[in-house]
């Protein structure tokens, strides 16, 4: 798909780009919301993660959910 893109792009003569200031504000913003919505998916997610491969944890959680009723 990026080879067609760039040679359908590469007839153009003139390139015009602009990038204001705001563009560079805005991939940081998102570059820090991937970062952390990652993050999060992580923490949310670890006792599973740990589960896969120690065995023993999702258990221990398990057990943590029936002590809580």
């Amino acid at each position: 798909m990026f080879f067609l893109t760039g040679v359908l792009l590469s007839g153009v003569n003139d390139r015009l780009a602009y990038l204001d200031p705001g563009s560079g504000s805005f991939l940081l913003q998102l570059l820090i919301a991937v970062l952390l919505g990652a993050g999060i998916a992580l923490k949310a997610s670890w006792g599973k993660i740990k589960g896969l491969f120690g065995g023993k944890a999702a258990k221990d959680e398990d057990a943590d959910e029936d002590d809580d009723d």
